[in-house]
């Protein structure tokens, strides 16, 4: 299998989702899966970029994918890899790793 690198979305907002009390916030979040892929998949890389829902950037579609959060009420942090969503309130690492491997990702543990 070939490798694909892909990029890693974390959509978030400072505040709390109102249904995700006592879970890690949407930044502390994208700090952990970062750490966590970077030592599940060493030297492979990928992009990672934490995204504020509330203030979205100038990319189109990730502006637009941030309106949806908000407007489908979604849990957030929402984890999006290369377009697929992979975790919603509170993300799973096992799943994460599993869609990475889809893209030739490969474990060194």
């Amino acid at each position: 299998m070939t490798f694909e690198k892909v990029e890693v979305c974390v959509y978030g907002a400072a505040v709390l989702c109102p249904s995700c009390v006592n879970l890690p916030s949407s930044k502390e979040t994208y700090d952990w899966l970062q750490a966590a892929i970077s030592r599940k998949f060493p030297n492979q890389p990928f992009d990672i970029t934490y995204i504020d829902i509330n203030e979205p950037p100038s990319d189109s579609e990730k502006a637009e994918f941030a309106e949806r959060v908000i407007e489908e009420e979604m849990f957030y942090p929402v984890v999006v890899i290369n377009d697929e969503i992979v975790g919603e309130g509170n993300p799973k690492l096992k799943t994460i790793y599993a869609e990475l491997e889809k893209y030739g990702y490969k474990s060194e543990e």
